[in-house]
């Protein structure tokens, strides 16, 4: 599984907007969710990741926790741990017992965390008029986003968005070869409380890691 891809956010109901019309309702809806992240204190979240092949069937599925504050956030797989204080992040890679220390790009973070795809909307990506899907069971507005440029990491990203709680639901990010990542939020917690210590690897907890820093 590949660490940059791991975890790496309407309808159309009514029929007489315009497109442009519908693609500023997209804005509006991203808009509630970006906001309702922001206003939290602290979220948590668990997740399902799989890995598709061309024909969409998945060859690689892990599950793990979120968690988030402002820019900062950790996730926790099996196989992965990643932590980021909003500057420098470290990657865990569990089975070697080895750490990976960097400076990531704002776009390497996005390709890293569901939660910074909240943001990446805002600049750098064209927003399709929403539709209306069913995620678990339940409605759901579904956004597609194509960037701008192909010199990123992505050549589309779908983001789906509850309206209940104007949270995220699911991320499909789809790479320049074809191969798409599927990020299924399962469970939601906001206003969680975590110290900024929470975003920052300990090393004395993981006694005889090899720590490599790549800055």
């Amino acid at each position: 599984m590949r660490t940059r891809t791991l975890l790496i956010l309407v309808s159309m109901f009514i029929f007489t907007l315009s497109p442009a019309q519908e693609v500023n309702q997209s804005n509006t809806i991203l808009d509630k969710a970006y906001a309702t992240f922001e206003a939290s204190e602290g979220i948590r979240l668990t997740f399902t990741l799989s890995m598709l092949d061309l024909t969409n069937i998945p060859i690689d599925v892990q599950s793990g926790e979120a968690y988030a504050k402002g820019n900062k956030f950790k996730l926790d797989t099996k196989t992965m741990a990643i932590w980021f204080n909003g500057e420098t992040q470290w990657v865990l890679m569990k089975e070697v017992n080895e750490v990976n220390i960097s400076q990531p790009t704002a776009q390497e973070v996005a390709s890293i965390s569901p939660l910074a795809l909240f943001g990446i909307y805002k600049e750098g990506y064209t927003l399709s008029p929403p539709v209306t899907t069913t995620v678990n069971g339940k409605q759901a507005y579904r956004i597609d986003m194509v960037p701008t440029s192909n010199k990123g990491d992505f050549q589309s990203v779908s983001v789906t968005i509850d309206p209940a709680n104007h949270s995220l639901t699911r991320v499909l990010l789809t790479g320049h070869d074809g191969m798409k990542t599927r990020i299924d939020i399962t469970k939601y917690t906001a206003n969680q409380r975590y110290p900024d210590s929470h975003f920052t690897f300990n090393a004395s907890a993981y006694p005889g890691v090899e720590i490599v820093d790549l800055r």
